[in-house]
C-alpha cells in the first residue's frame, strides 16, 4: 500500500533544504507561520518540524518567537572534517580489506559515481555533487554500520551548508576527481593502508577549503 508523506516529513525536508541550501541564512529567526505559509501546512507539523531539526543542530527554538537557524562556526566545520576522517577512513581501509568478490563489486559502483561525476563536471554541479556524495556513501555503507551510515549523512549534510558560493570551481571539481581516483585504485587493489592515505589526502583538501585547521 502507498503512503503518502506525512505533513511534518514534508514541512521538515523543506524546511532543512532551505537551510542547508541557505536559503535560510545562518543567523535568521524563521517565524512557524512563514514556514506553514510556504509548505500549505497548519502550525503543527512545522512545529514538529522544527523539533527534529532542533535535535539535528540546526535550529535553535524560541517559543512564540520562531526558529533560529545555527550559524555555522568555526568549532563545527573542525568537527565536522575531524569527524569524516575518522568516519569515512576506517571504512576505506575496511573495504579496502574485504575479500576480492566485495571489493570488485564496490569499485564497480565507485566507478560508475566516478563517471558521473565526470559527466557533471562541465554541464551539471549538482549532478556532480549528487555523485561526489554517493562515491562516500557507497564506501560507508559497505562498513553495513548503520550508525556510521547515518552519522555519515548527517556529516555530508552539516558541510553542505558550509560550501562558500563559487568555492566549488571547476578545477577543484577536476581535483576531487583525481583524489576519488586514488581511493577507488586502492579498494580495488586491497591495500587498506594506501585506502586510509588516499581519504586522509583528500581530506586535507576538503579542510582547506572549508578553512579547518584539522
Amino acid at each position: 500500500m502507498y503512503l503518502k508523506d506525512s505533513a511534518t516529513d514534508r514541512t521538515y525536508r523543506f524546511a532543512k533544504d532551505a537551510i542547508l541550501s541557505r536559503r535560510y541564512a545562518g543567523g535568521e529567526l524563521v517565524s512557524e507561520g512563514d514556514i506553514a505559509a510556504d509548505v500549505g501546512v497548519s502550525r503543527t507539523p512545522v512545529r514538529e518540524a522544527l523539533l527534529r531539526l532542533e535535535a539535528e543542530g540546526l535550529v535553535r527554538l524560541y517559543p512564540k518567537r520562531g526558529a533560529l537557524i545555527v550559524p555555522v562556526s568555526q568549532q563545527e566545520i573542525n568537527d565536522v572534517i575531524e569527524t569524516r576522517r575518522l568516519v569515512e577512513g576506517f571504512t576505506a581501509e575496511r573495504a579496502a580489506g574485504a575479500g576480492e568478490s566485495a571489493r570488485l563489486d564496490l569499485a564497480a559502483a565507485l566507478t560508475g559515481h566516478l563517471e558521473e561525476m565526470r559527466a557533471g563536471l562541465e554541464s551539471d554541479r549538482h549532478a556532480f555533487i549528487l555523485a561526489d556524495r554517493e562515491f562516500h556513501r557507497a564506501i560507508v555503507t559497505a562498513s553495513g554500520n548503520e550508525i556510521l551510515i547515518n552519522l555519515y549523512g548527517s556529516l555530508r549534510d552539516r558541510q553542505l551548508r558550509m560550501m562558500e558560493e563559487g568555492a566549488r570551481t571547476v578545477e577543484r571539481m577536476r581535483r576531487n576527481i583525481e583524489e576519488h581516483s586514488a581511493i577507488l585504485a586502492a579498494v580495488r587493489a586491497g591495500d587498506p593502508a594506501a585506502a586510509r592515505e588516499a581519504v586522509r589526502a583528500h581530506m586535507d583538501s576538503a579542510a582547506t577549503l572549508l578553512g579547518s585547521n584539522r
